[in-house]
């Protein structure tokens, strides 16, 4: 008996062990797959940025009407007189000359063409939106003008929509049935700067066949440090997914489609679809609202249009060295700091663009108070991968400058 006995205490110590073991190398595992990825799901560290991992506000305040319920904010979404454009604002650092998303897309490189924002904000900000916007010169306000509105997700789920990788994340998907008299947007986190004028990015939309309701460009250029083609537990649009950092919509297109999914076999409209797709992969989707997306136009490919990374360019684009072909050739058009680069010395060539738009003042010569103090500061960042590819980050901006 003592034998048997001893053999299941012996057993028993081997089994949790065991189990020990492989908890340990799963948990070592799953840490060395984040910090490859760009972290996880850790704020400021998100390969899907800006739009998510640096969202901080949480959301909430009330319901106001029968089918939206009002949350506190984290988003705010912008739109043009012939061309539309909508912002996600993660920093939230007002009143200051620092209101991201608006600042970013005025000042880099300055639109030729008026622009209407559409500023999702929770109640408190409101004010201090408007009163930073109105302490900018005159020939600057004259190029824009705004309207402000409460962050809203469908009363029935919004609990569900906030939870969604960070609050208020998801805002963006509800846009085309909010927006409902807007025709065209455009949306870009706000850590987006313009390299090149907004407008020839709007310009893509003529580009648009008569499926497609939708452009993005490719997450990953190079398949061997892609996200998705490595870790998706989901499907995702062609060989490494696509990033919704920097997203042009036809919104008309997007409330009369009828989408396939893999839930039924009916078609479904964009209202009728977010939710169930959110149930189904809601414990193996990762990046929020692009996951979700990504699903989507996997089953609907012909709705996509894919544009290059230059339109989109992240530091996965040359810290394991240059990988964007495009912009090789023509140079950067739109800058994406994800990861918090910005405001970390983990890309000093990227936090170098950004200090040099902060740092410009209106009014003055791009070229000479913008333009050179930039080149400068970029000198200094050639000890890095981007850094040594920091002539792709003045080439078109340079071009944009002299064109203004």
């Amino acid at each position: 008996m003592r034998c048997y006995l001893h053999a299941y205490l012996l057993c028993t110590v081997f089994t949790f062990f065991s189990l020990l073991y492989v908890y340990s190398q799963l948990a070592s595992t799953l840490e060395d797959r984040d910090e490859r990825s760009g972290g996880g799901r850790i704020s400021g560290e998100s390969n899907h940025d800006a739009g998510h991992a640096l969202r901080k506000r949480p959301g909430l305040s009330g319901l106001r009407d029968r089918e939206w319920g009002q949350n506190r904010p984290c988003f705010y979404s912008v739109r043009c007189k012939s061309l539309s454009v909508s912002y996600w604002n993660p920093y939230w650092r007002l009143p200051s000359d620092d209101v991201c998303g608006v600042n970013c897309l005025l000042e880099s490189p300055l639109s030729r063409k008026l622009v209407h924002f559409h500023i999702f904000a929770e109640d408190d900000l409101h004010d201090s939106f408007r009163k930073a916007l109105e302490m900018w010169p005159v020939a600057i306000r004259t190029k824009f003008t705004f309207t402000i509105y409460p962050i809203m997700f469908p009363e029935k789920n919004a609990s569900e929509w906030k939870k969604l990788f960070k609050p208020c994340a998801s805002q963006r998907l509800f846009l085309p049935l909010i927006l409902k008299q807007v025709d065209s947007l455009l949306y870009v986190d706000t850590d987006i700067l313009f390299l090149r004028p907004v407008e020839d990015l709007w310009g893509l939309l003529s580009q648009f066949n008569v499926s497609q309701l939708a452009a993005m460009a490719p997450e990953h250029e190079e398949p061997r440090i892609g996200w998705y083609n490595r870790f998706a537990r989901h499907p995702y649009y062609g060989k490494t997914g696509v990033n919704s950092g920097v997203m042009l919509m036809n919104m008309t297109r997007i409330r009369e489609k009828f989408f396939k999914n893999d839930m039924t076999s009916i078609a479904l409209q964009w209202g009728e679809i977010l939710m169930p797709l959110l149930q189904k992969y809601k414990l193996n989707i990762t990046w929020g609202d692009q996951d979700l997306l990504n699903i989507i136009f996997h089953h609907n490919p012909e709705s996509l249009y894919v544009f290059s990374c230059q339109w989109n360019y992240r530091p996965d684009h040359c810290f394991y060295g240059s990988n964007c072909q495009q912009a090789e050739e023509e140079g950067v058009f739109i800058l994406h700091g994800n990861r918090g680069v910005y405001h970390n010395d983990k890309q000093p060539a990227f936090r170098a663009v950004y200090e040099a738009i902060k740092q410009y003042s209106f009014g003055e010569d791009m070229e000479i108070s913008l333009l050179q103090p930039l080149k400068a500061a970029l000198q200094a960042t050639t000890h890095t991968y981007c850094g040594r590819s920091s002539h792709l980050l003045t080439k078109r901006l340079k071009e944009s400058i002299r064109s203004i």
